[in-house]
């Protein structure tokens, strides 16, 4: 599976991973809910489990994303400065560019 982080996410997110108390907690990318050919996606910190793959980035994160699960494999994390400061998942390699 892949998965990448953008830079401004990565910033983001090393700076909530060294708030954390438990450093065996890594960042999950999750389906909420999906429909047709697209998915819609959320953030925590969790552990991983047997049903999990543990994928390195390029910016030293690891995401926790569930084996199977095909609308993980691709996501892209990034974080938004406008028009609303956040997160955005998207998984480009499944057509979810992030539109709605």
């Amino acid at each position: 599976m892949k998965c990448k982080i953008t830079r401004n996410a990565a910033k983001k997110l090393s700076e909530i991973l060294a708030q954390e108390e438990d450093k065996d907690l890594k960042l999950r990318v999750y389906v909420t809910h999906s429909h047709g050919s697209h998915a819609h996606y959320g953030l925590a910190l969790d552990k991983p489990t047997d049903n999990d793959e543990v994928v390195s980035t390029d910016k030293e994160i690891d995401v926790v994303l569930a084996k199977d699960n095909e609308f993980l494999d691709g996501v892209v994390v990034d974080y938004l400065y406008v028009p609303e400061e956040g997160f955005v998942i998207t998984n480009p390699s499944k057509g979810n560019h992030g539109d709605h």
